[in-house]
């Protein structure tokens, strides 16, 4: 790990913030790499059962990349397969929340938009700004933006680079709530505290199936469903939730 990236466990809720403030919390090739490193231990940890992402200070969650930090590359090849954040964060098996404090600006965007469920400070500004330095984003900008905001707002965005308002962007769908700055983390917390509270397997296998009903045909992503639904059935954790319901008891999960 470097100290750019913090990474936290509490009960089951693992935190990953990133720690760059001076510098927006852009994100160097050292911080790609201890991102890689903390979504890891979170896929191999039994105990974790959801992911919040934020950012340190109060004026940004992530301006993308380092800019300064790009011309390292040797070549077009080797910036193109570097280890990208946003892969690594679409690799969580986890349900995840990314809780954006003020700007969410290019792979910033991408990395909120690679997150499961989106909350944001009344502050928070969200823009495509690759545009305006002579190139287009590559961590999956368009296709999210896409599926999130529709067609022409989408194409705003990207073509224009200009920022849209925590306002806009919930009027729009690229996020799910506006919350005050004092309060955007309790909300992560608390968001993070229902979904740890149920059963694992069925969360994680939720997320899949999202992750699946984008890419497929509707009559496929509905037989997807009913195979994933089939298999979480057959779990002890679903066993336990029938029992539980019919003993009028909270159910214990155990991830099995």
């Amino acid at each position: 790990m470097t100290q750019d990236i913090l990474f936290k466990v509490d009960g089951a809720i693992a935190t990953i913030t990133l720690n760059r403030p001076q510098k927006l919390n852009a994100v160097t090739p050292e911080m790609a790499d201890a991102i890689v490193a903390a979504v890891d231990e979170c896929n191999d940890s039994d105990s974790i059962r959801c992911v919040i992402l934020t950012g340190a200070g109060e004026r940004s969650f992530c301006a993308g990349s380092d800019i300064k930090e790009l011309d390292t590359y040797k070549t077009p090849w080797q910036f193109r397969n570097r280890p990208d954040y946003c892969d690594a964060f679409r690799a969580l098996l986890k349900p995840t929340i990314c809780a954006v404090n003020g700007y969410a600006l290019g792979g910033g965007l991408e990395t909120a938009m690679s997150c499961d469920i989106r909350i944001a400070s009344d502050n928070a500004q969200f823009a495509a700004p690759e545009i305006k330095l002579g190139w287009i984003g590559g961590g999956g900008m368009a296709a999210h933006l896409m599926h999130s905001i529709g067609a022409s707002n989408a194409a705003l965005m990207l073509m224009t680079g200009d920022p849209i308002t925590a306002e806009k962007a919930l009027a729009w769908g690229l996020i799910s709530e506006v919350v005050p700055q004092t309060e955007l983390l309790a909300r992560a917390r608390a968001i993070a505290d229902a979904i740890a509270a149920r059963a694992p397997i069925a969360a994680e296998t939720a997320k899949a199936n999202l992750k699946a009903a984008v890419s497929m045909p509707l009559d496929k992503a509905i037989e997807y469903e009913r195979d994933l639904q089939t298999i979480c059935f057959a779990t002890a954790d679903a066993a336990e939730g029938r029992a539980a319901f019919k003993e009028k008891r909270q159910p214990v999960f155990n991830r099995r």
